[in-house]
């Protein structure tokens, strides 16, 4: 049961709240009656005001319509006085562009292109408008002559711009820096760069506008011109350094390059060492030829190395600029044409080089090969950046080079043989003979033309191998080519040892051959260690240089056999026989000899015969006659090593001395003359001496 207070309070508080609930709804219905009212009222405005605006449209549109006819009218109005403005000006563009295309695009070319731009829009309009009217001839010839006008501006600024590069920028260029990790590239600016922006201007125009070709041969015909002129230019410089003072490089890089191109290899431009090579006119059967001619000669050579390794690097730089001058499709067959005449110059003077050694070889003045060498070899290592700056030139241009090189190898390989058979087939002439029995000039010249070999004896190699056609010559291994050379040297060498004993037999003295051999051998051999062609050789004969030893030894073994003739007279054969301890001497009656003990007691006497004191005479008289004789023909021999000679020397001085002083010791107690002093002429000391003076003029 709830309580009643609690009742009653909950009751009054519903009551309460309905009244509050009544109270709201009354507002709402209220409100809700305001908003239908002004919702009514809404409604009844905007019927009004649609209907008023209705009206106004009624009335506007047909002015908006004709404003809107009238203003059409006024810009049809106007477009046809544009038009008519254009067409207009048209007909005066020959009059208003003939001051500047007269005047011509020097100076002003953007201008003058905006007039040429304009004459040429008349020309369309009239050639699709009216193609009969006299304007359209007009205005074609003044295009016809801007076009005539740019052209020669083109011809103009390439031939006024356009200069041959000068030699010490080429060497610059071509040289090497070992000491450089990255190589400073020198660049070939051949045009102004405003100039070469309005050649590449002008050259947009004619190719878009100018319907022709003709000045990409104007382009290559002046680059070609400035190409060759630009080489010829490098050789001028080169003969007038070497006339002057022998330098031969670019002073610009005197504290940087150490070496001319040539002497890379050539560094040649961008290879390794090369020697200078040297022509001595001692290879050459013609003699007398001034040193100066062989000076001018390897200048020739350096300058025909340098030449091609610039024109590479030209060529490249040409094809540069061609790029932006020239269209793409247009820029190989451009390029062929453009270094046609320095290449064909330098192959030129490349095939005079193959002449004139082929002219030498026919006269046996094989050291012509000598200026192939380095040529050849610098040719072979430039050939991978030659092709590929020839690339998508004509075949008959990428051909030129491989052909030169083949020639060169041809002729170098055929002198190289005909070499070897003139080494074997040298005749024995006796006045060309050393009457001193030193080393034949045949021998010195042999020797330096194979020292000469050495400096280049991978291109020698290769040169031999081009020759042969077998299938391991195929593969040009540079194993291969060293064993091949390494055949050729022994072919020489083994022409040259028949040809000395060849000519050995024309000495009348067998001692003088063998110094003459000896001495020979001894140079070849010597020759050989210090160039280190003995490296080579070994290659195929590994016993190459105790075969020469053995040579050596021989031979003084046969020249020692000459002192026989003194030292058999220092024999006891058939000289008289005496007990040891004795002592002998003549008698005062007759010759009779009487022998005494040492305690000087006598006990027989000996009666010498004189056959007996006669071949004793005899023994003296011969050593010493034969030791004068040979001693005077010797002193005139030559054994230029002086090892050799020392050693030859000390060898006779041994045997002669100890056979001479047992001669003494033997004949010390015999009196067999009254007059000992003309027999017994010289001491073993002088003996001695006598024989330290062989082979020495001066002594």
């Amino acid at each position: 049961m709830i309580p009643t207070e609690d009742a009653s309070a909950r009751k009054r508080e519903i009551e309460e709240k309905l009244k509050q609930e009544q109270e709201t709804l009354s507002f709402i219905r209220e409100n809700l009656e305001k908003s239908d009212q002004q919702t009514k009222g809404m409604v009844s405005i905007l019927s009004s005001f649609e209907s008023r605006l209705m009206h106004l449209e009624n009335s506007i549109i047909p002015v908006h319509k004709q404003t809107e006819n009238l203003q059409r009218l006024q810009e049809n109005v106007d477009k046809t006085l544009s038009c008519m403005d254009h067409v207009i000006s048209y007909y005066h563009v020959a009059k208003d562009t003939d001051r500047i295309i007269r005047e011509g695009p020097t100076g002003r070319l953007d201008e003058y292109l905006a007039c040429i731009a304009k004459i040429q829009k008349a020309v369309e309009y009239f050639q699709d408008n009216n193609p009969d009217s006299p304007e359209l001839n007009t205005v074609k010839a003044r295009f016809e002559k801007g076009k005539e006008l740019l052209e020669a501006e083109f011809r103009s600024l390439l031939t006024r711009y356009s200069k041959p590069v000068p030699p010490v920028l080429i060497l610059d260029a071509i040289s090497v820096d070992e000491e450089l990790e990255v190589q400073e590239e020198v660049v070939l600016e051949h045009l102004p760069e405003a100039v070469l922006q309005d050649v590449i201007c002008i050259a947009g125009w004619l190719v878009e506008y100018g319907r022709n070709q003709d000045f990409m041969n104007v382009y290559f015909q002046i680059r070609s011109n400035q190409l060759d002129r630009s080489i010829k230019g490098l050789k001028d410089h080169f003969r007038k350094n070497s006339a002057s003072s022998g330098v031969l490089y670019s002073p610009a890089v005197q504290t940087k390059r150490k070496d001319t191109p040539t002497k890379k290899a050539p560094k040649r431009p961008g290879h390794d060492h090369d020697p200078r090579v040297k022509h001595p006119d001692v290879l050459s059967e013609k003699h007398g030829a001034a040193s100066g001619k062989d000076d001018v000669l390897d200048v020739e050579i350096d300058s025909y190395i340098h030449s091609i390794s610039a024109f590479v690097k030209l060529a490249q730089s040409e094809y540069a600029l061609l790029a932006e001058i020239i269209p793409e499709h247009h820029q190989k067959k451009t390029f062929d044409s453009l270094i046609q005449e320095a290449l064909d110059n330098l192959m030129l003077e490349g095939d005079n080089i193959v002449s004139a050694a082929r002219r030498a070889i026919m006269r046996h003045d094989y050291s012509a090969v000598l200026t192939i060498f380095p040529i050849l070899r610098h040719l072979k290592m430039n050939k991978a950046e030659f092709d590929s700056t020839l690339q998508g030139t004509a075949a008959s241009t990428k051909n030129k080079l491989p052909t030169l090189i083949t020639s060169m190898e041809t002729i170098g390989a055929k002198a190289l043989e005909e070499f070897a058979d003139s080494i074997k087939n040298d005749p024995d002439k006796e006045y060309n003979m050393p009457k001193d029995g030193t080393v034949h000039e045949l021998t010195s010249n042999a020797i330096l033309f194979l020292q000469q070999l050495l400096d280049f004896h991978e291109t020698a190699g290769a040169m031999l191998a081009s020759q042969e056609t077998s299938s391991s010559a195929s593969s040009y291994t540079s194993e291969f080519n060293k064993r091949l050379l390494s055949t050729y040297i022994c072919k020489v060498l083994g022409n040259l040892q028949l040809n000395l004993l060849s000519k050995s037999k024309v000495y009348e003295d067998s001692a003088l051959s063998a110094i003459f051999l000896h001495n020979n051998y001894n140079y070849i051999l010597k020759s050989l260690e210090k160039s280190e062609l003995i490296q080579l050789v070994t290659v195929t004969q590994k016993r190459a240089e105790n075969s020469y030893r053995e040579l050596i030894e021989q031979q003084i073994q046969i020249y020692q056999h000459s002192w026989v003739k003194v030292t058999e007279h220092l024999t006891n054969r058939n000289m008289p026989v005496f007990q040891p301890g004795t002592k002998v001497r003549s008698s005062s009656r007759g010759g009779g000899l009487m022998i005494r003990t040492s305690n000087n007691q006598s006990l027989s006497v000996l009666q010498l015969k004189d056959k007996e004191r006669q071949v004793i005479k005899d023994r003296f008289k011969g050593f010493n006659e034969g030791l004068e004789e040979l001693c005077k023909i010797q002193k005139g021999w030559a054994i230029p090593d002086k090892e050799q000679r020392d050693f030859i020397r000390q060898a006779q001085r041994r045997v002669v001395s100890e056979a001479y002083r047992a001669f003494l010791h033997r004949c010390a107690n015999i009196s067999f003359t009254k007059n000992p002093e003309k027999y017994h002429k010289y001491r073993p000391e002088e003996v001695e001496e006598m024989i330290e003076k062989l082979f020495d003029t001066s002594a």
